[in-house]
């Protein structure tokens, strides 16, 4: 039987190593793996339940963000507000959800703030959120209530959601996590519609508040079983040495293999990759809000009917949530950068097809670029944050893609608030173009990751079992 290297924390010389239900496992680079518990020793119950939950808690938040662009027009008829004024509400959401992602990973990191915590107060705020953009009219109150409390709720749950399942699946996680981060948009399917067909200034209150209490309810509830597993922790069915075990899990390992160490913050932002990944996603994530923002606007602007106009968000939304799981499941096959460009690409073509179709006057093909649009509009977060703990590993997976997304943040300026500005100057025909050039650059800055540690060969060939 071949001998498994072991970590000196589980040394012959360490007493109480004979007694743990686990081994320390060393690979040639000295990365750890804690390997010899199931997921069903640690949880009581298999882990699928932490890729179900998460994907629950994120249908639930997705009407924050996918959602709200259906509901403006209603917003600003009921509280006197301006079209800019609702745009800004929307932009400083963005802000505060994105923002909120690395101090929550750090807290969590830390032990400060449990991952069931996390979703207990976000939870509470994203009520808050809602309550207040059903009560308060007052355009600052409204940005503080929503902008401000609800978007640092549902930044609370969406970071705890993905950084739960990057924790849970180490070997195999592109699906996963896609499918997970697919939630965040065709939850929204159904207020979508409501707010498009069902949603006016008569019952605004009574739908915004009973929206409101239905996320406090989900996320609270999913949150009761959520729980982090330990620092190193590895599938017990999969050997991390040879990759052998599972063959999707060896065959995805092969295309995308574990990073060559758990790399601190600090270190991920020395290699220069981490960076590089936050200049991608502010620019990628800009030009998918700004979709986000004006495609109902658009819609109706071209002179679409207001069937078309919400039929094209609501295919969006759908084909963005759809996107993340399919190209999670394509990353585990083509390799996670590959996917990754492919997608960005996809996202800037459809900007200038949406420019022809309005051109055309063609609905057809409207609510074709707008597939594409939302396909690729989503499709690219799932890969960020798949890379971040390929790239980096799992301990610090929380801080790390907390700094990766917080990217978010500033694309959600130009893309909602700036964005408006720009369609002003420009009209929407120079706002598309330029945001379709905006994710060629994207895609090329994309092209420049690698991963540290390791050689080009690492991502062909599983490592050997060293002799026992």
């Amino acid at each position: 039987m071949t001998a498994d290297p072991i970590a000196a924390g589980s040394s012959s010389a360490d007493p109480d190593a004979a007694h743990r239900p686990y081994r320390e496992v060393t690979d040639s680079r000295g990365r750890v793996y804690r390997v010899g518990e199931t997921d069903r020793d640690i949880l009581g119950h298999s882990r699928k339940l932490m890729v179900y939950l998460p994907w629950v808690a994120m249908m639930a938040i997705s009407v924050f963000e996918y959602a709200y662009g259906s509901a403006e027009d209603t917003l600003s008829h009921a509280h006197g507000w301006t079209q800019s004024n609702t745009f800004w509400i929307l932009s400083v959401w963005v802000f505060f959800q994105a923002g909120i992602a690395f101090p929550a990973g750090w807290m969590r990191e830390k032990g400060i703030l449990t991952a069931r915590k996390a979703m207990y107060i976000g939870s509470g705020m994203c009520l808050v959120g809602f309550l207040a953009l059903s009560h308060l009219s007052n355009v600052w109150l409204a940005i503080l209530g929503f902008g401000v409390i609800g978007g640092l709720g549902a930044g609370l749950v969406y970071a705890t959601c993905i950084n739960m399942v990057g924790k849970w699946f180490p070997e195999r996680r592109g699906a996963r996590t896609g499918f997970v981060n697919g939630g965040f948009a065709y939850g929204s399917l159904p207020f979508i519609f409501i707010f498009n067909y069902a949603f006016d200034t008569g019952n605004y209150h009574r739908v915004l508040d009973l929206i409101g209490c239905y996320i406090m309810i989900v996320v609270f509830g999913c949150a009761f079983f959520f729980k982090d597993p330990p620092k190193n922790w590895w599938p017990a069915d999969i050997d991390p040495l040879t990759f052998s075990g599972a063959q999707k899990s060896a065959e995805s390992l092969a295309k995308n293999p574990p990073a060559a160490k758990q790399y601190t913050p600090k270190e991920a932002i020395r290699t220069g990759m981490l960076p590089l990944m936050w200049i991608s996603i502010v620019m990628t994530a800009g030009v998918s809000i700004f979709g986000i923002s004006f495609q109902v606007d658009y819609a109706k602007d071209v002179g679409f009917g207001p069937l078309v106009a919400a039929s094209s968000m609501g295919v969006m939304a759908v084909i963005n949530g759809i996107g993340r799981g399919v190209v999670g499941w394509l990353s585990d096959k083509w390799g996670r950068k590959s996917t990754l460009v492919f997608v960005i690409v996809v996202l800037g073509l459809a900007q200038f097809g949406v420019i022809l179709a309005g051109e055309m006057k063609s609905e057809w093909l409207f609510l074709f670029f707008a597939f594409l649009s939302g396909f690729g509009g989503g499709a690219f977060y799932p890969m960020f944050a798949a890379l971040t703990p390929d790239y980096f590993g799992e301990n610090f997976n929380a801080t790390n893609y907390g700094l990766v997304y917080s990217g978010k943040l500033v694309s959600g300026l130009f893309g909602g608030g700036l964005g408006s500005m720009v369609v002003s100057a420009w009209g929407y025909n120079g706002a598309y173009a330029l945001a379709g050039g905006v994710s060629m650059v994207a895609a090329a800055i994309a092209l420049l990751l690698r991963q540290p540690g390791h050689s080009s060969s690492d991502a062909l060939t599983p490592q050997p079992q060293p002799a026992g």
